[in-house]
């Protein structure tokens, strides 16, 4: 086989038979006449010839002192076995192989005239970091667990791929340091481990040409063909029995301390949902996430760190954290060390199981140990992802029953609090076709329930958008207008002058105003008329490319125009509503375990939600009108906590825009039902549709005889319209002003009539906004104008 010792290596390799000269020399003093006839026969025939013991590297020796080292070599390839035998002796990290077996020989014959086996999972360009793991091993005396099993694949005559484990007999060899050595820290070790994929870090730590290694090494093969197909089998077809078992995740986890001989090592999963772009619990006995820690679900780009994200996400790509703590303080205490260090764990690896390049989830193995998981041993799932990957497919199929097939397919999303009623007509569905019927989903009725409706709308949020196109708009235009007059300044050429002037036309007409088509007929001008113009100016001149290269720097290349106050209004607006989601959705947990009714809430410009309650949703549980009552003042409550949430947020907003919030009062109780064609719940019947004619259009309401609309910063409007729901919400906001909720301003307006429904009233109530000094860390307390001065100061 060719020499590669031309391949960068920490090694100089001489070649050497001392090691097993000495074992002859011992030979020489045993009672045993054979053996020291043997002995001094062998090291007679040795003697000539002393660089056989000394070491050389010019691999021609090999050749020129072929019958010696056969005559040195007998008792380890012995003739009576060479033909059954697969055996070679070779220069460890090297394809430079003699003395071999017969029966190797035979099959490398048969693989071609050309043919050089290459190990398997042993890419070239990590043959020098392997090296290194050796010295830290054996020389700098660094326990490292480097072994993984090594393959050749070689054809045989017919063409059929054999394959070939390969096992290395160490004992002749050894290693000595150069002056190149370096003395190694614990320090220079840990960012070894951090760093497998890097050579470069290797070398600069265990230098190119910094050890002697002398000797040589003992390959024995062995046919794996057999072991192998039926490992490939096992890949396609993982039995699911055993998934099932209360034991899985027990059995699961000694295999892989077995596997990586670590007996304290912990393993987890978490599926990964691409739909949110999020990681998700998987639910099982046993099953554990430690990405997650306690939580059931977190976007990726919080559970992860920049770095961690790009591997697994991106690259499915293993990632290996070898010192929490470490990482811990470089980050600055972000996840996933965040959770790894609360959870008491040192070192981690994360595995992506994908498919095809999908992301299904990660292998999560953790130990409390400092760097005993690493990027060094972290390789080794390369042997058993194939596994996994199967299991976890077969998994996600299983967990595919026919009941939520049904329900997906007929329904969206269902809240949990009538799945119940979903899941019955799921079964009605499968009975009927296990009948023989022709089986059809109804569409599931909840009568007698109460609604409650509520909304925090941003306000002016029409005209903060238009004001933020309008003012990308004049600044593209004013650009566009300035690489114009510049290329007429040096070539005075007719067209730039009416080019200018059509641009200076769209700027006059947004000046003052923003019209419904002006936004688009200024896009395709644009994009018509101005971008060719400056694909053809670009070639004339430097000035002007380095103006329009400027120009082109600030196009967005999703709206493909200025994006600076239009992003600034969407972050805003999706900001604001983060942010009171997050607080109604954790409040949902609350009132949900105060009594089950349904909830559904949208982000548009601000935040709605609708609810329903009474016995038909609960089942078997008893509905009493208290816990109508105790949900509106609920309701209440929480609308007051998501005005603080957004008004201690507003300053760091990059609109301060407002909000304003309503709540719509229905005293009657009415039905709703699951829209198959819409996949949603909407009132059922003429009578109840009254109730969301009032809701759509509620909010663009006037307080009668005036031109004030109904809906204000920093008060919370109450709409009703029988004298009973007057008495109760005055009751609520006595009461929540006690908790510092109002400050004690309520006025009590009429509605101006809207088109079809009359008769409506409103309480308005000044909401007490609390924000905390932050010298303090005390709360201070302000109606909404007192807040605009504080933040205006």
């Amino acid at each position: 086989m060719e020499d590669n010792r031309n391949v960068e290596s920490p090694f100089i390799q001489l070649i050497s038979f001392n090691k097993l000269l000495q074992q002859y020399d011992a030979m020489l003093e045993s009672d045993d006449e054979f053996l020291v006839a043997k002995a001094k026969r062998i090291l007679e025939a040795q003697a000539p010839y002393p660089e056989l013991r000394e070491g050389f590297v010019d691999v021609s020796l090999l050749k020129k002192h072929e019958k010696v080292i056969r005559i040195i070599l007998q008792d380890a390839f012995s003739e009576v076995l060479t033909d059954n035998e697969i055996k070679a002796g070779s220069i460890p990290f090297d394809n430079v192989v003699f003395n071999s077996s017969r029966r190797f020989q035979k099959i490398l014959e048969n693989a071609g005239k050309d043919f050089v086996p290459e190990m398997r999972n042993m890419p070239e360009d990590q043959m020098y970091i392997v090296a290194c793991t050796v010295i830290l091993n054996y020389h700098y005396g660094f326990p490292l667990d480097f072994k993984r099993p090594f393959f050749y694949d070689i054809p045989d005559a017919n063409g059929v791929m054999r394959h070939y484990r390969i096992l290395y007999n160490a004992d002749f060899f050894e290693i000595h340091p150069t002056e190149k050595a370096k003395d190694l820290t614990q320090d220079d070790v840990d960012e070894l481990l951090e760093n497998f994929d890097n050579p470069e870090i290797w070398k600069e730590k265990i230098p190119p040409n910094s050890f002697i290694s002398k000797g040589f090494v003992i390959s024995n093969m062995f046919d794996v063909t057999v072991e192998h197909s039926i490992s490939e089998i096992k890949s396609g077809l993982i039995a699911s029995d055993k998934r099932g078992s209360d034991n899985f995740m027990e059995e699961l986890q000694e295999t892989f301390q077995s596997f990586f001989n670590l007996p304290e090592i912990k393993v987890g999963f978490v599926a990964y949902n691409p739909e949110t772009n999020q990681f998700e619990k998987v639910y099982g006995k046993g099953m554990n996430s430690f990405i997650l820690n306690h939580s059931e679900t977190e976007a990726c780009d919080e559970a992860l760190c920049q770095g961690s994200y790009c591997k697994l996400l991106k690259d499915n790509e293993y990632f290996a954290i070898s010192n929490v703590d470490k990482y811990f303080k470089i980050s600055g205490g972000t996840n996933p060390y965040k959770n790894l260090k609360e959870q008491g764990i040192k070192s981690a690896i994360f595995a992506p199981i994908a498919d095809n390049g999908k992301l299904l989830g990660v292998l999560e193995l953790v130990s409390k140990k400092v760097n005993e998981l690493n990027s060094v041993n972290a390789t080794k799932l390369e042997d058993v992802m194939p596994y996994i990957v199967s299991a976890v497919q077969r998994s996600k199929a299983e967990e595919e029953n026919l009941i939520d097939a049904i329900i997906q397919h007929e329904c969206t999303s269902v809240h949990e609090s009538v799945y119940w009623r979903f899941r019955e007509e799921a079964k009605r569905f499968i009975k009927d076709n296990l009948e023989g019927g022709q089986p059809s989903f109804k569409e599931i009725v909840f009568k007698d329930v109460y609604p409650l409706y509520g909304q925090i709308d941003i306000k002016n949020s029409s005209q903060a958008r238009n004001m933020a196109i309008q003012r990308d708009l004049m600044i593209q235009l004013s650009e566009i207008n300035d690489v114009l007059a510049e290329a007429f300044r040096l070539n005075k050429l007719p067209i730039y002058e009416e080019l200018m002037f059509r641009v200076n036309n769209h700027i006059d007409a947004i000046k003052e105003v923003l019209h419904t088509n002006s936004e688009q007929a200024i896009f395709n001008f644009v994009k018509e008329e101005i971008v060719p113009v400056f694909k053809h100016l670009k070639q004339m001149d430097d000035t002007l490319l380095n103006l329009i290269s400027a120009y082109e720097s600030k196009i967005d290349k999703g709206t493909e125009s200025y994006y600076d106050h239009r992003r600034n209004y969407d972050e805003t607006v999706m900001e604001i509503n983060q942010e009171l989601v997050a607080v109604m959705d954790k409040k949902q947990e609350d009132a949900q375990a105060m009594f089950p009714h349904y909830f559904e809430r949208y982000k548009t410009d601000g935040v709605e939600h609708n609810m329903y309650i009474g016995d038909s949703i609960v089942g078997d549980r008893d509905f009493d009108p208290l816990y109508l009552n105790n949900l509106r003042l609920w309701q209440l409550q929480v609308m007051c906590e998501m005005e603080n949430t957004h008004y201690n947020l507003k300053p760091h907003l990059p609109v301060p825009l407002d909000v304003a919030s309503l709540i719509l009062v229905y005293n009657t109780s009415l039905s709703i039902r699951f829209r198959m064609d819409e996949k949603r719940f909407d009132v059922d019947g003429t009578y109840n549709a009254r109730y969301e004619i009032i809701k759509k259009r509620i909010d663009k309401s006037f307080v009668k005889g005036t031109n004030e609309r109904l809906t204000q910063p920093g008060k919370m409007v109450i709409v009703y319209s029988q004298k009973k729901d007057e008495l109760e919400y005055l009751r609520y906001v006595k009461f929540l002003k006690s908790k510092g909720y109002f400050d004690g301003k309520v006025e009590i307006v009429e509605l101006e009539g809207l088109q079809g429904v009359s008769g409506l009233k409103a309480i308005r109530a000044d909401i007490l906004y609390k924000t905390k000094d932050t010298k303090t860390s005390v709360e201070k307390t302000y109606t909404y104008d007192d807040l605009m001065e504080e933040l205006k100061s």
